[in-house]
């Protein structure tokens, strides 16, 4: 029988060799550093074959990583794997009472080993060699595979001012789930990625929407399939930028959230939501680095971007009477660019067309109106959510209900929703007149109409 830790053995062999490797060329670099002898790193150990199969054995192959860049990844993956090889970096410097400058590194708050930054990498491959030390900023490049697909990067936070290799040396979560499990880990809300990937059970045939309104979503369908070929096929991509940019506008409770999450879905992509509302008042000074960190993930994994609430940003900005307008006007012009660079496709989400900005509103390939469902469109959705007619008692008259009560696609779940518990709580296995009144009574309230 197998336990848990055979599942991860190929993985756990491919990494041990790897660093295996790295505490051997580190050993020698110090050795060479002490002496005060030049090597060039070439003279190093060579990379070990890895064991087929491995999840780093797939992603060196797929990113075709030569021995420098292994070396690097290696060093970024020591502190959560073997942080024990990093740990003669923290040898004194005798003369001055202090590490070494050389060497780089930075300590964590609850993490006692040593910590690399780009220094560290320049140490480890450069040594001395001001050519090779300069060479090793390629690696951080936006166009190098690290960084393209969010392998690891240097996060300076310190500002512009401090040296250019400073930054912590960090590999991603998704990387490191990957090669010690195999499988990508798919990045959730947290407190440094305000976004969150959103699913759904239901499919087309639950989304009920007007027939122009589904030309508009077979358009952005269309893209998401063909968008690249298209460019490529009709010569667009030296003309045209290659992402989508849309607005879902209409009254809450339409469809626009799940008209998203099945765009991505249909295409095999995963669909992130960011509620702007909450990454604004939440992140007061901090939107511009959360949702950086959101772009750049997205950047290579065709995700589909979802901003809903999206007035708290793209809103109509105002006139600049403080410093913190000034700050927020700079977040939206920095958010401006990133959508509009951004490679893939982004839905934006409001509740009125007017809130946005018309600078923004330009960029725009498409505005799609979710409006409010007319009454045979009410009826498909009451019909939909209630496809057990016998859980309606007889004194229920749907078509009735469906003409009399202007309602949303999502103020008919709620209203179901709270009849069901009803009925649950009187032990009814069915749903009568009476429990619709009293859910129908409670969500009207909302918006302080009643029950006619």
């Amino acid at each position: 029988m197998s336990t848990g830790a055979d599942r991860y053995a190929l993985h756990a062999q491919a990494l041990s060799l790897e660093l295996d490797w790295l505490e051997a060329v580190l050993n020698l670099r110090l050795e060479q550093h002490f002496q005060q002898h030049a090597d060039s790193f070439e003279n190093a150990p060579p990379p070990p074959a890895l064991p087929q199969g491995s999840a780093l054995a797939e992603l060196v192959d797929e990113l075709a990583l030569q021995a420098v860049e292994r070396a690097v990844l290696a060093l970024a993956l020591a502190p959560h794997l073997r942080p024990g090889i990093l740990d003669l970096l923290f040898v004194r410097n005798q003369n001055l009472d202090r590490g070494f400058t050389e060497f780089g590194g930075w300590k964590a708050q609850r993490h006692g080993g040593f910590l690399p930054t780009g220094e560290t990498a320049a140490f480890l491959v450069a040594g001395g060699d001001l050519a090779r030390r300069i060479a090793l900023l390629d690696l951080f490049d936006a166009q190098h595979p690290f960084m393209a697909h969010d392998i690891l990067r240097l996060d300076c936070e310190a500002g512009g001012n401090e040296p250019q290799l400073s930054g912590a040396l960090t590999v991603s979560a998704e990387t490191l789930q990957r090669v010690q499990t195999g499988v990508w880990h798919k990045p959730d809300y947290n407190i440094q990625f305000p976004a969150k990937r959103i699913t759904s059970e239901l499919g087309w045939s639950d989304l009920v929407l007007a027939p122009d309104v589904m030309d508009e979503i077979v358009v952005i369908q269309t893209w998401l399939r063909e968008g690249a070929q298209l460019m490529h096929d009709w010569g667009l991509s030296r003309s045209v930028k290659p992402g989508y940019r849309s607005l879902f506008y209409g009254p809450p409770g339409t469809g626009k959230t799940l008209t998203a999450t099945l765009l991505g879905q249909s295409a095999g992509v995963d669909v992130y939501r960011i509620d702007l509302s909450m990454v604004v008042s939440k992140y007061i000074g901090e939107t511009e680095k959360n949702l950086a960190r959101v772009f750049d993930q997205a950047q290579s994994r065709r995700w589909v971007l979802f901003f809903d609430e999206a007035d708290a940003l793209f809103g109509k900005r105002a006139a600049v009477q403080s410093s913190n307008d000034r700050h927020a006007n700079q977040e939206i012009a920095y958010l401006l660019q990133r959508v509009e660079d951004f490679p893939g496709v982004v839905i934006l989400a409001s509740n009125l067309r007017g809130n946005i900005d018309e600078a923004f509103s330009r960029r725009f390939q498409s505005m799609v109106y979710f409006p409010m469902p007319d009454g045979e469109q009410r009826m498909r959705l009451w019909r939909g959510l209630l496809p057990e007619s016998s859980r309606l008692a007889d004194d229920i008259d749907l078509e009735a209900l469906a003409e009399q009560h202007v309602l949303s696609g999502g103020a008919i779940v709620n209203v179901l929703r709270f009849a069901v518990l009803q009925a649950a709580r009187s032990g009814a296995v069915q749903i009568n007149a009476n429990h619709l009144r009293v859910a129908l009574a409670k969500e009207l309230g909302k918006e302080g109409r009643t029950v006619g």
